[in-house]
């Protein structure tokens, strides 16, 4: 499918990051976009980006509030989209939507392991489940699974817990795998791709704490200063003498950080993936941490959850401490 113009795709996760840049690529060569987020405002920025862009004439751009860990909403933004697209037939379906926490099987409650868990696998799940028919009515359809460098590698280092993300970027793998052979046999004109990124410069870490505890304001509650404790003590830190208004600080330089830091913008990586999807590549990774961490992996396997190992990757890489 390497000409989108007038193709219709749907994008979960519009509103922010890699997610927004697809938006905006797709827009730029002419694809009919529908997009969920769980922020309207989000998406509403990602289409005042795409409207200052040049949105061409005649381009539908809708926005779905949905939270992809529902099947209610999932299901509800399958319908809008068709709806207000007035069709029965998409092109492409881009499960992106994903975020953090729940890193500690014993620290973090079940509640936030189980909220990353379900959003980042469950998400990938129901959108498939329920884009399906419409992807099957299409004379061609791709499917884009984004898993993470996480879904071969199940850490972020030596010094964090990392169970609920990597848990679900390896489901993610797994099922895009799987999917290669079902639809060879059983809907061969739709082709699948996982996506797996290494450290994209996105607002991943702030957007993980508004998901987390169901608040989209900028203004940190009590609620999310006690998830970044919580997260802190599954790291081995003593915060117990740290003040709120330090922990707010330490949270901003994080984000920050995660930002500035990142060998790969937001916008590079959307570039990648659709290079890839375009070149009908099953396997996209993105960013040279990705591809340094599979080659790595792939020669020592026996040792890539060792300190050593770590740090041979991160010096090469080019990762900092408190990633």
């Amino acid at each position: 499918m390497k000409d989108l113009s007038g193709r219709i795709a749907v994008v979960t996760g519009g509103g922010s990051g890699m997610g927004r840049e697809l938006v905006r690529l797709l827009v730029a060569e002419g694809c009919h976009v529908a997009m969920c987020d769980v922020s309207m405002h989000g998406m509403a920025e990602t289409r005042a980006q795409c409207e200052a862009a040049g949105l061409p004439q005649g381009l539908r751009v809708t926005a779905h509030r949905a939270d992809v860990s529902s099947e209610a909403d999932v299901t509800r933004f399958r319908d809008e989209a068709a709806d207000q697209h007035a069709t029965d037939r998409i092109h492409l379906l881009f499960n992106n939507a994903g975020i953090g926490g729940g890193g500690s099987m014993v620290v973090n409650s079940r509640d936030e392991w189980e909220r990353t868990f379900n959003i980042c696998w469950g998400g990938v799940y129901l959108g498939t489940r329920a884009f399906l028919p419409l992807l099957r009515k299409a004379d061609a359809g791709h499917i884009v699974n984004t898993s993470s460098m996480n879904g071969f590698w199940a850490s972020i280092g030596p010094d964090a817990p990392h169970t609920a993300y990597s848990a679900a970027k390896f489901a993610v793998r797994g099922f895009t795998e799987a999917l290669m052979t079902d639809l060879r046999l059983n809907a061969p004109h739709i082709k699948v791709s996982v996506v797996m990124p290494g450290h994209i410069g996105t607002g991943f870490r702030t957007n993980t704490l508004k998901v987390q505890t169901r608040n989209d304001s900028d203004e940190l509650d009590a609620g999310q200063i006690a998830q970044a404790r919580a997260r802190l003590v599954s790291m081995g830190r003593d915060v117990s003498a740290l003040r709120d208004d330090e922990i707010k600080a330490m949270l901003a330089e994080r984000a920050r950080r995660f930002l500035s830091d990142a060998p790969t913008t937001a916008a590079e990586a959307a570039k990648i993936i659709l290079d890839g999807v375009k070149a009908d590549k099953w396997r996209i990774l993105v960013g040279s941490d990705a591809q340094l961490m599979d080659r790595m992996v792939r020669e020592d396997p026996e040792h890539v959850y060792e300190k050593q190992f770590f740090d041979r990757f991160a010096a090469a890489a080019g990762w900092h401490p408190g990633r």
